[in-house]
C-alpha cells in the first residue's frame, strides 16, 4: 500500500504543478493552492477511473452484453453525469459551497466537548496496517450506504429524486452518476459526517469513496455476469444490481405503487440478506421505473427528461408533487 500511496503523491504534485496551479493562478484564485491540491487528487482519481472504464470494463460489455445499445443520446448524458461526478466538478462545487457549514459544524461540537473519535484505533495495532483499516472502513460505510438507500426508496419525496437514477432503460458502465444533485447531495453530506465522526484520515477516505465508485461503475454495467453461488453472496454483481434497477423488483416490495425494493447494497449483498431486503433470481430484466412503461391515472406515461437540465428540473418538479 505504501507503494501505490507513494506512486498516487507523486502524480497528484505532478499534476497540481504542471496543470492545476498555473490555472490557479491565472484565475486569480492563489489564496486557495490548498484547496486546489485537494482538488487535484479527485481529479487524478476520476481520470484513472475513467481509463479503467475504457480499457477493461468497456471491452467486458462488448464481450457478454446483456441487451443491444440502442439508446445513444441516453447513454451519452450518463458519460456527462460521470465526468461531472468523477473529475471533480462536482466535489469542487461542495467543497465550496458546504465545507464552511461542515466547519463550523464541528468546530461547535468540540466547544461543546463532542470531540470525534479514530474508530481503527480501537483496535490494537489495525492503525499500523492500512489494508485492514481500509477494509474496516469500507465495511462501515457500505452499511451507512445500506441505510441510506433505503431511505432513498422509502420517502416519497426523495424517492422523487432518486428515481431519476432508476429511469435509465440503457443501463451501461456510465449509468452510475445519473443522479440528481440534490440527492447526491444529501448523500453525501451524510457519508462526510460520519467521516468525520469515526475519524476517517483523508487519504483513506479518497480510497474507500474511489474503489466504491469503481466497483458501482462494474454492477451498473450492461454485462451478463454472475459471481456463482458463492461469489453473489460476497460481491454485488452486474447481475444482483440490476434486479435492483429491474422494473417493479428495485423498487416495489409488494405490488404495484409500494415503495421499498430489493438488493439495496452497495458493496456487500450481506446487509440485503441479514435485513431482508435480498433477491437472488438468476434473471436479466427490463430496467427503469414503472411509470415509463405503464400509464398513470391521466393515461399518460412520466417522462424523466431527455438531458442533464430537464432531468434536474423534472425531479424537483417531483418532489414537490407537480411532475
Amino acid at each position: 500500500m505504501e507503494w501505490l500511496s507513494d506512486l498516487f503523491s507523486s502524480a497528484q504534485e505532478w499534476l497540481f504543478m504542471s496543470l492545476v496551479q498555473p490555472l490557479v493562478f491565472a484565475m486569480g484564485m492563489g489564496g486557495q493552492l490548498e484547496e486546489a491540491f485537494t482538488a487535484t487528487g479527485w481529479l487524478l482519481v476520476g481520470l484513472i477511473q475513467i481509463a479503467i472504464l475504457l480499457a477493461i470494463i468497456g471491452p467486458l460489455q462488448r464481450w457478454r452484453p446483456v441487451e443491444p445499445v440502442t439508446d445513444r443520446a441516453g447513454v451519452r448524458t450518463d458519460i456527462l453525469y460521470t465526468v461531472i461526478h468523477r473529475l471533480g466538478v462536482f466535489r469542487v462545487a461542495l467543497f465550496f459551497s458546504l465545507e464552511p457549514v461542515f466547519d463550523e459544524l464541528f468546530g461547535l461540537m468540540r466547544v461543546e466537548g463532542m470531540s470525534t473519535f479514530h474508530l481503527d484505533a480501537l483496535w490494537p495495532g489495525v492503525t499500523d496496517n492500512a489494508i485492514v483499516a481500509f477494509a474496516i472502513y469500507l465495511v462501515v460505510f457500505d452499511f451507512v450506504d445500506y441505510w441510506i438507500h433505503r431511505g432513498q426508496h422509502q420517502f416519497r419525496w426523495w424517492w422523487a429524486l432518486h428515481s431519476l437514477h432508476h429511469s435509465q432503460q440503457q443501463m451501461t458502465m456510465w449509468s452510475d452518476n445519473r443522479n440528481h444533485l440534490l440527492d447526491d447531495i444529501i448523500r453525501d453530506t451524510l457519508i462526510v459526517l460520519v467521516a468525520q465522526l469515526i475519524g476517517v484520515a483523508p487519504g483513506q477516505f479518497v480510497a474507500v469513496v474511489a474503489f466504491t465508485q469503481l466497483s458501482e461503475s462494474f454492477q451498473h454495467a450492461n454485462l451478463r455476469v454472475s459471481f456463482g453461488l458463492l461469489g453473489e453472496r460476497l460481491w454485488v454483481s452486474p447481475r444482483f444490481h440490476r434486479l435492483h434497477h429491474a422494473i417493479g423488483i428495485g423498487h416495489e416490495t409488494s405490488g404495484k405503487g409500494t415503495l421499498g425494493g430489493h438488493n439495496f447494497g452497495v458493496l456487500l449483498p450481506w446487509w440485503d440478506a441479514l435485513f431482508g431486503t435480498v433477491n437472488f433470481d438468476s434473471r436479466y430484466d427490463a430496467t427503469g421505473v414503472r411509470d415509463q412503461v405503464e400509464p398513470g391515472p391521466d393515461g399518460k406515461l412520466r417522462s424523466y427528461g431527455g438531458g442533464f437540465w430537464s432531468q434536474q428540473w423534472l425531479g424537483l418538479k417531483r418532489m414537490v408533487g407537480r411532475a
